[in-house]
């Protein structure tokens, strides 16, 4: 029997099969480098609102009113913050933060005037 012509479909299959494994190995590679710079991103959102909140409860207790609005600045963004009158024993106090990246997330809290602490805590 000839074996004319044997290598090369051989071969061909060989490297369409490495090929393909190592296009599934890069996407995957891509994606996960996607997910880590997301979860970064998102990490870096929740430490901002809660040093804001944080710094906002400090300043509640020492003054023992909120500010009516005001802006803390960070390394990578800013976050603006803005009360409403009290009604009964809570504040609420909107949040919105700006990322040099571009992303904007707001984000709602509800402040207890007896304690002088944060109750619930809303972000959308």
């Amino acid at each position: 029997m000839s074996e004319h012509g044997f290598t090369y479909p051989l071969t061909l299959c060989l490297l369409l099969l490495f090929l393909l494994f190592f296009s599934i190995q890069t996407e995957r590679l891509l994606s996960e480098r996607k997910l880590a710079h997301e979860t970064a991103i998102v990490m870096q959102e929740e430490y901002y609102f809660l040093a804001s909140v944080k710094k906002l409860e400090e300043t509640f207790q020492t003054n023992g009113s909120l500010p009516v609005k005001g802006t803390y600045t960070y390394k990578k963004g800013w976050m603006d913050f803005q009360t409403e009158a009290p009604s009964g024993y809570t504040q609420r106090v909107t949040f919105t933060l700006s990322l040099n990246t571009g992303e904007k997330v707001t984000g709602r809290g509800l402040f207890d005037t007896r304690t002088k602490k944060l109750m619930k805590w809303t972000v959308f």
